[in-house]
């Protein structure tokens, strides 16, 4: 079994700059720079769509793992709704994912729960459901699946 790398130490200064982090790694399947923004906390969560809930850092890496097996996600966030405490932040995110295979485009509607640690801002929970299109013209939903 090939030995894992300890996570990278990054001091995230905003939900924001953690926020782009987590959508880069997603974008470059990049499973170090991901495991690295969680918080070391074994109440962490992530829900991908149509899928189920993983509980725990371990849970979360394997799901990862199994998506990023299939290559890098293309995933952006397009629109982002932000309600944020002083040490507690949620970001409402329409996502948009392109899905190679079917050559189209899906829409994810997630949820991302950041936390300010000592190690700084840590994201806690990311759940994505299939969502809908946006009021784009040109753009239209596809059928669900597990995206991310």
């Amino acid at each position: 079994m090939p030995r894992r790398k300890a996570p990278l130490a990054v001091l995230m200064a905003s939900p924001e700059e953690i926020e782009a982090q987590f959508y880069e790694a997603l974008q470059t399947a990049d499973i170090e720079r991901l495991m690295s923004l969680w918080a070391e906390d074994e109440a962490v969560a992530c829900v991908h769509p149509g899928g189920e809930r993983h509980e725990g850092l371990n849970a979360i890496r394997a799901s990862f793992e199994a998506l990023f097996a299939q290559g890098a996600l293309a995933v952006q966030p397009v629109q982002v709704r932000r309600l944020q405490t002083e040490g507690m932040a949620l970001h409402q995110v329409h996502e948009q994912v392109l899905v190679p295979a079917a050559e189209q485009l899906a829409w994810v509607a997630a949820s991302n729960v950041y936390l300010k640690t000592a190690q700084g801002w840590r994201l806690v929970l990311h759940h994505a459901s299939p969502g809908q299109a946006l009021e784009l013209p040109s753009l239209a939903p596809s059928d669900a699946s597990v995206l991310h």
